[in-house]
């Protein structure tokens, strides 16, 4: 899947690649490892 990764007033979210919202994280590192855990869990 194609996502985007958005710094917003110090916090980052996260969009699909048609521009829906998905999530937000504190830190890029955070959203990262979402994203990771959101794609196993789509997989499975």
């Amino acid at each position: 899947m194609l996502w985007s990764i958005v710094s917003v007033r110090g916090h980052y979210e996260v969009f699909s690649a048609d521009g829906r919202f998905l999530f937000s994280a504190d830190t890029k590192a955070e959203a990262m490892e979402e994203l990771n855990e959101w794609e196993e869990e789509l997989i499975a």
